[in-house]
C-alpha cells in the first residue's frame, strides 16, 4: 500500500515528536551528573496515616517534638546503647546513611532508645559521639517508655507487638523513612546492606518529589 506524501509527513512528524518526548523524559529523570531529578513517587504506607505528636529529650538534653521535624525528611530507628545483638550492625549502617545526607539541611535521623530506664542523656551523648553524630541532625532520643513504644508501633510501623505491661520491650531491626508531611514512605531492614542501599536511593527519590 502506497503512503501519500501528506500521510508520510504526519507519520514522520509524530515519530520525531515521540523520540523528543522520550529524550526529554530521560533528562527529567536524571541530570547529566546522575542525580535523581524526577521519578515515580514512593508509596505512602497507610492511607491517611501520619506520625502522631511526640516529645522526647535528645543527647544534648534538648526537648525534641514533632514541630522540630516538620518539613523535614527523616529516618527513624529504635536501639539501646548496651545492645550486643543487632544494634551495632544497625548503627554501623546508619552511619552510611548519615555520611551521605548529613550536609543536607532538610534531612534528619531520629534514633530512639528502647531502654529509657538506663539510656540517660549522658549515655546517649557518649553513644552519639562514638558514631560521629552531630546533634544538629542526628538525634538520639529518650523519654517516656510507653510513648516511645506507642510511636514505634502505631506511628512508625517498625514493630507489630502490643503493650505487654511492665515487661514490654521493643527490639526491632526496621528503619522507617518519613516524609516532610509526616507520612511513612518506606521500611528497611537496618541489618541488611541491600536495604541500606535502597534506603539511600529512596531518600534521594523522596527529596526530589514535587
Amino acid at each position: 500500500m502506497r503512503v501519500s506524501k501528506k500521510a508520510f509527513f504526519y507519520i514522520s512528524f509524530f515519530a520525531l515528536l515521540s523520540v523528543a518526548f522520550l529524550a526529554y523524559a530521560g533528562f527529567a529523570i536524571y541530570q547529566t551528573n546522575g542525580t535523581i531529578k524526577n521519578v515515580e513517587h514512593l508509596p505512602i504506607l497507610g492511607p491517611g496515616h501520619t506520625v502522631e505528636s511526640f516529645s522526647f529529650i535528645n543527647q544534648d538534653g534538648r526537648t525534641i517534638t514533632n514541630a522540630d521535624v516538620k518539613g523535614k525528611t527523616y529516618v527513624v530507628e529504635y536501639f539501646f546503647t548496651t545492645c550486643k545483638g543487632i544494634c551495632p550492625k544497625m548503627n554501623a549502617n546508619m552511619e552510611k546513611v548519615y555520611a551521605k545526607y548529613k550536609d543536607n539541611p532538610d534531612f534528619l535521623i531520629l534514633s530512639h532508645t528502647e531502654d529509657p530506664d538506663n539510656d540517660s542523656v549522658p549515655a546517649l551523648k557518649a553513644y552519639a559521639e562514638k558514631h560521629g553524630a552531630d546533634s544538629r541532625n542526628w538525634w538520639f532520643l529518650t523519654g517516656n517508655k510507653r510513648q516511645l513504644y506507642k510511636l514505634a508501633r502505631e506511628s512508625y510501623m517498625v514493630d507489630d507487638g502490643t503493650d505487654a505491661g511492665p515487661d514490654d520491650f521493643v527490639h526491632t531491626q526496621w528503619f522507617a523513612l518519613v516524609d516532610k508531611d509526616a507520612r511513612i514512605r518506606g521500611l528497611y531492614e537496618g541489618t541488611k546492606s541491600s536495604d541500606i542501599d535502597k534506603l539511600n536511593t529512596d531518600i534521594a527519590r523522596l527529596m526530589a518529589e514535587k
